[in-house]
């Protein structure tokens, strides 16, 4: 069994971290999920805990355990790092070494860890200059991607930046896991 921290920012893909989560799962993953703020906004703690079957975590404070620096043990405990999806908010934060958050702070926690990130967002956010700057930068530092894919965005543009498809990010995340 191989432990992922999935990681969900607030993009409107997020309802599909349940299925990347009951697939990780079924395939007798531990899936150690942390939800941002924004991540909330579209999808709730508890369908994620229910498909998971632990824990999910929300804020850097959460019910902390006596002795136990949570955002240093998931980080330790990870062999894989996914972000699903990814928005250019996070993207940036992570380029600019901020950890602000429980997810900025495990991923800035988890040095020498494998990090797959999915980028989600509209096409002009993806190709904005400082985004694809960001996303070189962390290429740059050992970071993997799984690219968005085009189709109809939800602001009803069509281009590059949806979220991968979910056996794509799941191949990917098996890939890195062997």
């Amino acid at each position: 069994m191989k432990n992922v921290v999935l990681g969900v920012t607030g993009s409107i893909a997020a309802y599909k971290a349940a299925e990347i989560t009951s697939r990780l799962t079924k395939n007798d993953h531990a899936v150690h999920v942390i939800l941002t703020a924004a991540a909330q906004k579209f999808i709730t703690p508890l369908t994620l805990q229910t498909l998971a079957k632990r824990q999910v975590y929300t804020g850097m404070f959460d019910e902390p355990v006596c002795g136990e620096l949570r955002h240093i043990s998931l980080a330790q405990q990870a062999d894989l790092l996914l972000i699903a999806p990814a928005t250019a908010n996070f993207i940036g934060k992570i380029a600019s070494g901020i950890a602000d958050d429980m997810l900025t702070t495990v991923v800035m926690a988890a040095a020498g860890k494998p990090v797959l990130i999915c980028p989600a967002m509209n096409t002009a956010m993806l190709e904005n200059p400082i985004t694809t700057g960001n996303i070189e930068k962390l290429k740059a530092h050992g970071c993997l991607f799984v690219e968005p894919r085009e189709a109809h965005l939800a602001c009803g543009d069509l281009g590059r930046g949806a979220l991968a498809g979910t056996d794509a990010i799941l191949q990917a995340t098996e890939q890195y896991l062997k």
